[in-house]
């Protein structure tokens, strides 16, 4: 099976929001790189009085017991970390990679969501599935799309779907309830018919319940044609005023190569757009 990544420094469009989705322009998006940053200093374990404090190179360090309420939260703060350690180690800067892991460990002590999550993980892995099953339940309670993945693969009547979502923390005000994510469509035409695609609908939900329907013409200002056995990808991207959400939806298509055929629906499965990521990496 093919694969595609989605980072979170490719080159995006940099987008102009229509309701909630984001519809995407020419321009490309120039993604910092985090371990140059000033602000991007190492979230430490050990409380400090206030509960944050300087770290050597001036960046801000943020205890994960603070009791104090911080510049951004401690769900914020771990995806930042987790991007620290992922440039850290593509870098081959190990002992700093190993550093951040030490401070992620902190957070998924201290965060409700993170440490369930983990419980889940190694009671499934034991075999102890009563536990699994309480912990999957105690996630659905606090945080209702937890479980569901940053990424979905659908396919309907030969054309398949794939879709992978990220947090781009570039382009988000945590102080404002503003998260944005990013995420990358590659639609595949396995069958034997061309087809084009007409419109876009979405069904988009936060965290809070509140859903919105968005449809659209075609996708990125394009009604792509797409023959036998070839893809077609775009980005796009989605803001929200909570840390987490889904995605689902469907684009209507249609048979080109028959005068009257009818249109039908390709299902987009649901997918996750959450600020912590579902730890599996970014290959669809």
């Amino acid at each position: 099976m093919q694969s595609f990544r989605m980072k979170a420094c490719v080159d995006l469009k940099l987008p102009v929001f229509t309701g909630t989705e984001a519809r995407v322009e020419k321009n490309s998006m120039n993604c910092r790189n985090l371990r140059r940053r000033n602000c991007s200093g190492i979230v430490a374990c050990g409380a400090g009085r206030n509960g944050n404090r300087r770290g050597e190179n001036g960046s801000l360090s943020v205890s994960a017991g603070s009791s104090s309420k911080p510049l951004f939260s401690r769900s914020h703060n771990y995806a930042l970390l987790k991007n620290q350690m992922e440039a850290a180690a593509k870098s081959e800067d190990y002992e700093e990679a190993a550093r951040i892991r030490d401070s992620l460990k902190c957070f998924e002590e201290e965060v409700p969501v993170l440490r369930l999550r983990r419980l889940l993980k190694e009671a499934i892995a034991d075999e102890r599935f009563e536990d699994a099953a309480r912990y999957r339940d105690e996630l659905k309670e606090i945080a209702p799309h937890s479980l569901l993945k940053c990424s979905s693969d659908a396919t309907t009547l030969g054309i398949r779907v794939q879709v992978r979502s990220v947090y781009i923390e570039g382009r988000s005000q945590p102080s404002k309830e503003l998260y944005f994510f990013a995420y990358r469509i590659r639609i595949t035409n396995n069958s034997n018919r061309p087809v084009q695609l007409l419109r876009r609908h979405w069904i988009i939900t936060d965290a809070n319940g509140k859903t919105e329907n968005v449809w659209g013409l075609g996708v990125v200002g394009e009604q792509p044609a797409i023959l036998p056995k070839t893809s077609f990808e775009y980005s796009s991207a989605c803001p929200l005023s909570t840390q987490s959400g889904r995605m689902e939806g469907d684009f209507e298509m249609i048979h080109v190569d028959r005068v009257g055929s009818r249109s039908f629906n390709v299902a987009i499965a649901p997918f996750s757009l959450s600020l912590l990521g579902d730890g599996d990496g970014d290959t669809v």
